[in-house]
């Protein structure tokens, strides 16, 4: 989704610059995207390298993320996801990803960077965590003796293994036995361990029908430590499961929906998704996304899916596939980090905007809206706001405050029908443009007021009141409030803007009551 600057917000997160055929050329994080990006095309770049990247620039996607270390995080995933050529390229740094046993009468065991034809012997992996690739390589290398050094000289075994090698370069162990401890090596890394305790269990069993106990006491111990690493591997991959984060806004008739890809528990990417609202849109969408990418180990939804879509999707997968509606706790985060992309990605700026004035039947969208509020104390110290919103955004310049005049204590009909008559009349007057659309806080009884001033000045502007708890949007005219849904894009933004109102008039009414304190 092509994403102009003034729409990017101004929140945490990581961004992406693309070229003309969707290739991710750079990926960066901020702890404010807007001013971030904005910078690279604002100012020129300290060298020639950055003048590259923006001159291919053609696309610009974001994550928002709820913090600056989750963007640290995030960059990292994506960095090394799509490895983007602009961003730098560690390559020495990369981890050791694979184990290798070489090909050897007495096979060393270490690790090795990547598969090439050059490596002898058998690679195992690879990993993603290196921490994880040492732990199981030191785990082989206690419990099967196996040789670390390069060269088979006494010296080097005993310095590199302290006593925990077989030691074949002294000769207390034959190739036929140092082979059956690098069979049972094998069996391990290739995550055949039941196999393994199955085989070790069975000799242990002969050692003691044989009285060859201490022999048994030592495949009893290689037991007892292949059962305890393979039960740490369990909880490891269960806190590692692939997860997929979908929710959706549905406006009009259409629906807006996004998709996290959660690898291994970390934030790797996003996939956003429009298309017309049917009835089992979320069924459907899940049933054609699935047939061709491999579902997660767990889908986190909104809301349920329909019967037989859980059953579907471990078909898909040939394992269980968990589907789960949290309601609170981290699951939960992440469907409100899905849904506030999803906001930022299509509901920004002009877009609400539009879907604002599709909802008013205006001809065009509002692109300027002021909104009036009222404040006091008790009913003392009545003050009035007016805030002024353009391209869907705060215009604080064009913010006013005003002290009320004539209305009396405790009533808000005759202060929004004083600032509303100040206001237009001195816009008049000055011969300034008028606003598009025009919001009041309150219900009908506001509504009302601020609408007889209008029609005392002789001036037609479209108006609309909006009523706190239940959100209702109402128009001049009409009893009933309009159906407008209180998440939907435009009640949201219309709510925002009226709570800034809002604070801009408590913020004014508490400055002149601590000024009348001093007094």
């Amino acid at each position: 989704m092509t994403m102009e600057l003034s729409t990017i917000p101004e929140n945490p997160g990581c961004y992406q610059f693309k070229d003309d055929v969707g290739n991710i050329l750079y990926v960066g994080k901020a702890k404010n995207l807007k001013k971030r990006v904005c910078s690279y095309f604002q100012k020129k770049s300290i060298t020639p390298r950055i003048d590259i990247l923006v001159s291919l620039i053609r696309d610009i996607d974001v994550i928002v993320t709820g913090s600056e270390v989750e963007a640290l995080i995030l960059e990292n995933n994506l960095i090394k996801k799509y490895q983007p050529k602009f961003n730098i390229d560690l390559k020495d740094a990369k981890s050791y990803a694979f184990i290798q046993i070489s090909d050897e009468p007495f096979p060393r065991i270490g690790i090795a960077r990547e598969r090439t034809k050059k490596k002898s012997g058998t690679l195992y992996g690879p990993f993603v965590s290196a921490a994880e690739r040492d732990q199981i390589l030191k785990f082989i290398k206690q419990t099967f003796h196996l040789r670390t050094c390069r060269k088979m000289t006494k010296r080097a075994c005993l310095r590199s293994h302290l006593g925990t090698c077989a030691a074949p370069c002294t000769g207390k162990i034959s190739e036929s036995e140092y082979q059956y401890l690098v069979k049972g090596a094998d069996l391990l890394l290739k995550g055949k361990n039941q196999d393994l305790i199955s085989n070790l269990q069975k000799e242990m069993q002969g050692y003691a029908e044989s009285e060859e106990y201490e022999k048994a006491l030592v495949l009893r111990d290689r037991i007892s430590a292949i059962e305890n690493l393979s039960e740490r591997q369990y909880v490891q991959r269960q806190k590692k499961a692939d997860e997929h984060i979908i929710n959706y806004i549905v406006s009009g008739e259409t629906v807006y929906l996004i998709l996290f890809l959660v690898e291994r528990g970390s934030l790797t990417s996003k996939e956003e998704f429009v298309f017309p609202q049917t009835e089992d849109f979320l069924d459907e969408f899940i049933l054609q996304y699935y047939a061709t990418n491999k579902p997660p180990n767990e889908l986190i939804l909104p809301e349920l899916p329909g019967s037989g879509i859980q059953e579907y999707l471990a078909r898909l997968r040939g394992t269980h596939v968990s589907v789960t509606v949290p309601k609170q706790g981290e699951k939960k985060h992440l469907l409100e980090l899905a849904y506030k992309n999803l906001e930022i990605s299509f509901f920004t700026g002009k877009m609400r905007l539009a879907e604002l004035g599709e909802a008013l039947h205006m001809d065009n969208p509002p692109e300027v809206i002021e909104c009036f509020d009222i404040s006091h104390l008790h009913g003392t110290g009545t003050v009035g706001s007016m805030i002024s919103f353009k391209d869907g955004k705060a215009d604080k310049r064009n913010y006013r405050r005003y002290k009320i005049n004539t209305a009396g204590p405790s009533d808000d009909y005759a202060a929004i029908s004083e600032v509303v008559k100040r206001r237009y009349s001195r816009l008049s007057r000055e011969n300034q443009p008028m606003p598009d659309l025009i919001v009041v806080d309150g219900g009908q009884g506001q509504l009302k007021s601020a609408k007889n001033s209008l029609d005392q000045l002789g001036i037609s502007i479209p108006l609309i009141s909006i009523a706190k708890r239940e959100e209702e949007i109402f128009i001049p005219g009409r009893n009933q409030p309009l159906s407008i849904k209180k998440k939907s894009p435009a009640s949201l933004l219309v709510q925002e803007i009226r709570d800034e109102a809002h604070r801009f008039a408590i913020s004014y009414q508490k400055k002149l009551r601590q000024k009348q304190m001093k007094e």
